[in-house]
């Protein structure tokens, strides 16, 4: 469902392109943040012998204990699925 923000300025034409920089530089930060943290994630899997999905699906499940390393992991699955929601909100984003 497309819906409209409205922003109220004195001059339109000079605040668009500074907008649409704004969403780009945001995006390019995302972008790293993603990017890093999929390289975190790495870490852990190779660390623990265990893909994040399989290491995701135990952790939901309780099979595996809370241990720092663990709860560490499971925030930069968060972060990253936090991250990647806000690139597709931008990435749809459409100034007019």
């Amino acid at each position: 469902m497309l819906q409209q923000i409205t922003v109220a300025t004195p001059d339109a034409e000079k605040f668009k392109p500074l907008l649409q920089s704004a969403i780009r530089s945001e995006l390019k930060t995302l972008r790293y943040g993603i990017v890093r943290t999929r390289e975190r994630l790495v870490d852990f899997e190779e660390q623990f012998a265990m893909s994040t999905i399989e290491f995701e699906q135990k952790f939901e499940t309780g099979k595996l204990e809370e241990t720092l390393d663990f709860i560490e992991w499971w925030g930069e699955i968060r972060t990253l699925h936090l991250l990647e929601d806000k690139q597709r909100s931008l990435e749809s984003a459409c100034v007019r």
